[in-house]
């Protein structure tokens, strides 16, 4: 098993055994709330199994597969390769790219 695939698996346990509390009503079913949980893992195991990301510069939350990106990068490659990962991850449907760019 790989490491994003664990990291996924614990996640999904994790949220399953805490769901009752975290999903509030109307804004997502336990479902989604799992699916966005296990898109955020995996995209932070994206970057963090890059050379090219900071992941540690990098946050990353999900909402109904939008998945927004936020914090610092060094250049704009930095920030195209936070996207670009992002973009491989099963069930994303789109990306808000918020990282801004130190130079």
């Amino acid at each position: 098993m790989s490491t994003q695939s664990t990291l996924i698996a614990v996640a999904a346990v994790a949220m399953l055994a805490l769901s009752a509390c975290a999903v509030t009503r109307d804004q997502q079913s336990v479902g989604e709330y799992i699916d966005d949980t296990a898109i955020t893992t995996a995209v932070k195991a994206k970057h963090a199994q890059s050379s090219d990301v900071a992941a540690t510069s990098i946050s990353v939350e999900t909402l109904n597969g939008t998945v927004m990106l936020s914090g610092f990068a060094t250049s704009d490659g930095e920030k195209a390769m936070a996207e670009s990962l992002a973009r491989e991850v099963k069930g994303v449907t789109s990306i808000e790219n918020q990282i801004v760019v130190r130079r």
